[in-house]
């Protein structure tokens, strides 16, 4: 599997920012298709053979949902008719160049910011069929890591995320599901008040942390159900932090030290792939062999072990985005335009039995000027 992530939250990737201001919709559909094309061809040429398309980049969405007004990525206006529908439109294309497409879900974050006008934008929702999640379940609805998100203990809150996975893997064929690494979400100084949840929902757990790990396991355990039940063919895999927990913290952690999905997300990554909730993880792994406190291979090795003698594939997350950028912390991807370190990371790939493929984050990346040296080298490497 040569797979790579495209972003749509903050048009990151696609749709480029110049065509939601443009004249007419006509225009401004056709440089959206045009940009996608180009960037599908490009991929082939690559040898990328799966794309991880962001869907759901926050609670709207790329295609014509019940549940979810329409992305404000594709108009600027959120629940504004684009004209088409971006997610059937990037499965035909892709499907059409033999590359495979996962929708990729964030599942609990409501938006990128909580300045005004954003609250303003999404209190505009209240007239729209569907009306942001925002209007429509304030309850649910908490400040943490500087956004606007969902609680993930309120029980509909997850019956609702699971409704929308639901809707787009009963309507489009998709190739999986993927949700990336955020389940709980602080920062230091914005944390998630869930005091009122913890209490009502909390009881018979010994700790708080506990009790959140708990929500983030049904969540996981209801939406692989859900997946399985409507086309079992389709695959559900989840992105997690590159570390699970570190062995300071647990004799069957890692030998790193880093923040941990067990600790800081209330992600028991682990767990999932044992108990065979997921046919897929993808970690992400996103330091060079040489930086100490989190090394590459160390990391590979140890999720290889994790998955061996279960059902789960094993695709590593490579930083395409750290390569020709400077870093006092990690010098290796400058040198000689971060090749021999590239090199180095898709060899132990190759060569670990149970690493069944890389996925490169992030696809506009692959047009910067201080990563060409890289991309020929995949090109040589992956291309046809």
């Amino acid at each position: 599997m040569r797979g790579v992530w495209l972003t749509t939250v903050s048009r990151l990737d696609w749709p480029p920012v110049s065509s939601v201001n443009v004249s007419s919709a006509a225009l401004r559909i056709s440089q959206q298709q045009q940009a996608l094309k180009y960037k599908l061809d490009k991929l082939k040429s690559l040898g990328i053979n799966t794309v991880f398309f962001q869907v759901k980049p926050d609670a709207t969405a790329l295609w014509p949902s019940k549940i979810l007004p329409w992305s404000d990525m594709l108009t600027g206006k959120i629940g504004q008719d684009p004209g088409y529908d971006p997610l059937q439109f990037m499965l035909d294309e892709a499907h059409k160049r033999g590359i495979k497409v996962h929708a990729w879900f964030n599942p609990y974050r409501v938006s990128v910011n909580t300045k005004a006008s954003t609250v303003a934008e999404l209190n505009r929702t209240v007239s729209l069929h569907p009306a942001s999640v925002f209007v429509l379940h304030p309850d649910w609805i908490r400040t943490s890591g500087d956004r606007f998100v969902l609680d993930p203990g309120i029980p509909e809150a997850r019956d609702w995320i699971t409704s929308i996975v639901s809707e787009v893997v009963a309507r489009y064929p998709i190739d999986g599901v993927q949700f990336d690494d955020y389940f709980y979400t602080e920062s230091p100084g914005s944390a998630l008040n869930d005091n009122q949840t913890y209490s009502r929902y909390g009881q018979g757990f010994a700790s708080k942390a506990d009790w959140r790990r708990h929500n983030t396991q049904l969540l996981i355990e209801q939406v692989s159900r859900t997946i399985k039940q409507l086309k079992p063919d389709v695959q559900f895999g989840v992105s997690p932090a590159g570390v699970w927990r570190n062995i300071s913290h647990d004799p069957a952690g890692s030998a790193t030290r880093g923040a941990a999905a067990y600790d800081e997300s209330y992600a028991d990554t682990r767990r999932w792939v044992q108990q065979g909730l997921l046919d897929y993880i993808a970690p992400q792994l996103y330091w060079p062999f040489a930086r100490d406190a989190a090394r590459y291979d160390v990391l590979a090795n140890w999720w290889a072990n994790v998955v061996k003698n279960t059902p789960t594939k094993l695709y590593i997350g490579v930083a395409l985005y750290k390569i020709g950028e400077p870093s006092k912390m990690e010098p290796d991807w400058m040198i000689e335009g971060g090749v021999p370190e590239l090199k180095k990371q898709l060899d132990l790939n190759d060569a670990v039995p149970q690493i069944d493929g890389t996925i490169l984050f992030r696809e506009n990346y692959l047009n910067q000027p201080q990563t060409q040296k890289a991309v020929d080298y995949l090109r040589s490497r992956w291309g046809r």
